[in-house]
């Protein structure tokens, strides 16, 4: 749809949280809404089968297909950053975990300044968004958009992964999302019979029913509008066409950890030095605009297992597929319904931690990388995530070009203790692997492998093989300090009617998956934009 005009709300970007604004900003039906997607609708149909989301980590039609710039110290390789570019955004190609992070997580936001993000604050926002299978209690809502299932069928490897944490002394926990998150237990996919439940099906999909919002689809943002230091619309690319629109109250940047940064600074916020570098106007000197960047390093620990019930067995055999499909077909069931882990655990490593501080999921896949699909054998692998890390990243545009991808920097690893916290735990885990309940399904640890012993050892292995959880955040943070991007109601510090509202807004990461605590960003923050403008 082709959308030029005036408009009460802008929203650029239709992710995880874009579509929760679009559906809470249009319920009354008293504010006309334009949403803006880069991407295309979500019709591949791999996007709504759950284990689909291995088929979208080469797709450009879908995924933006980032890269990070090689670190100059540690992680010395780009790794890859798939981001969701259609509708629904990254909630339409991810795993599927549900995980909120830790109370401690928003106590700790709250802590640093941020009035109105404390647990007690956020968790009616988690629970509104939810609609648990298990019904509703303290910490879990139904009746919401965002469905949140358990897995369909336990399965051997996850209930022996569960029993051999037991042995080796962790506690059983079967529900990460409640009154504690550290334990071993069954994962929770965001699934509804055995479809994925994304923003863009669950948010935006009965949205569109009404009068007062448009979408616009392939249509990119190029910059902000500015009158002054007030945001007045934004300009768009859209079928080779630059278009504008107008914003009367606000626009609303909803692009994610790299895009929204990106635009900013495309517009004129962000480091001065930075843009003039590429003749860009200044709006703010912003140097926080793009830093402060964070997420989840990984180091894989895979297995060989010992009975052909893994999905490299079904990927690696015709027959399967075949039979695979057609349960699926059937009855929503079988690998095709499954998430990204059947079951996890949190851990601490550190034994100085107040909290967890490694996240260990068992997946019943292995690879070395997506596109080159499973290994050829039985195969499961633990990631071992590092909840939270002190090491600081950022990005950067590389040139005034709106479709020139930017220069992604995590600095994976640079921290002492990040280092320390995950070659921790990943011999913790191991040595849950180790236990009697584990013995009749594991042949053998194949990466790192048995002569992967010493701290060194498991730490070259780590910095060669370590691997994203997918879980960028914090690039347009959350704060009461000069280099905060935003204040406590997700406003643009020193911008009129601008806001960000997305997982870059996170003051620091969460200790856990990204995707409910963005679509509780969402929440929240229309909520916020509804109660400024009633004022």
């Amino acid at each position: 749809m082709a959308v030029d005009g005036r408009f009460d709300y802008i929203i650029v970007g239709a992710g995880s949280a874009g579509c929760v604004l679009a559906n809470r900003l249009t319920e009354s039906g008293r504010h006309r809404v334009l949403l803006l997607e880069a991407g295309g609708e979500d019709r591949n149909p791999w996007i709504h089968i759950p284990l689909g989301y291995a088929k979208h980590f080469s797709n450009k039609k879908i995924n933006w297909l980032y890269q990070t710039t090689p670190g100059e110290e540690w992680v010395k390789r780009p790794v890859a950053q798939p981001r969701g570019k259609v509708l629904g955004g990254t909630s339409a190609i991810n795993g599927m975990v549900y995980i909120r992070g830790q109370a401690e997580d928003y106590d700790h936001w709250r802590q640093l300044g941020n009035a109105g993000w404390s647990y007690d604050d956020v968790l009616p926002y988690f629970r509104k968004a939810e609609d648990q299978q298990r019904g509703a209690d303290d910490y879990h809502g139904v009746g919401g958009p965002l469905a949140v299932s358990d897995v369909y069928e336990t399965h051997p490897l996850a209930e022996a992964y569960i029993a051999a944490a037991e042995q080796a002394g962790y506690p059983r926990n079967p529900d990460f999302n409640g009154a504690t998150q550290e334990g071993f237990g069954p994962s929770q996919w965001t699934t509804r019979k055995g479809r994925r439940s994304s923003t863009g099906v669950e948010y935006l999909k009965p949205a569109r029913k009404r009068d007062n919002l448009a979408v616009a689809t392939n249509a990119h943002a190029t910059r902000l509008l500015f009158e002054g230091t007030r945001a007045t619309g934004i300009e768009y690319s859209q079928g080779g066409q630059l278009r504008t629109a107008h914003a009367d109250g606000e626009v609303i940047v909803s692009g994610g950890a790299y895009n929204s940064p990106q635009l900013l600074q495309l517009s004129g916020l962000g480091p001065a030095d930075l843009l003039r570098q590429f003749g860009i106007d200044v709006v703010a000197d912003m140097p926080g605009v793009g830093d402060n960047l964070q997420d989840h390093f990984n180091g894989p620990l895979i297995y060989k297992v010992s009975q052909p019930f893994t999905a490299n067995d079904m990927a690696n055999s015709l027959p399967r597929r075949i039979t695979t499909g057609l349960r699926y077909a059937l009855t929503r069931k079988g690998f095709l319904a499954m998430g990204a882990s059947v079951a996890g655990g949190f851990i601490r490593a550190d034994p100085a931690a107040a909290s967890p501080d490694i996240q260990a999921q068992i997946m019943l896949f292995s690879w070395e990388t997506p596109v080159e699909g499973a290994h050829p054998f039985s195969g499961c692998t633990i990631v071992n995530a590092l909840l939270r890390p002190e090491s600081r990243g950022h990005l950067r545009i590389t040139s005034a070009d709106p479709f020139a991808a930017p220069d992604i920097q995590p600095n994976y690893l640079a921290a002492q203790k990040d280092r320390d916290v995950l070659v921790a735990g990943m011999k913790a885990i191991r040595r849950v692997m180790a236990q009697p309940a584990m013995q009749p399904f594991i042949v053998e640890e194949y990466q790192p492998g048995p002569d992967c012993v010493s701290d060194d050892d498991i730490l070259t292995y780590i910095r060669e093989n370590g691997r994203t959880s997918f879980h960028p955040t914090t690039t347009c943070r959350m704060g009461s300090d000069t280099t905060a991007v935003v204040d406590e109601r997700l406003r643009v510090r020193g911008i009129q009617g601008l806001r960000v509202i997305d997982a870059s807004i996170m003051p620091s990461l969460v200790s856990g998956n990204t995707n409910a605590p963005t679509i509780m960003i969402g929440e929240k923050g229309a909520d916020m934009i509804l109660e400024d403008a009633a004022e």
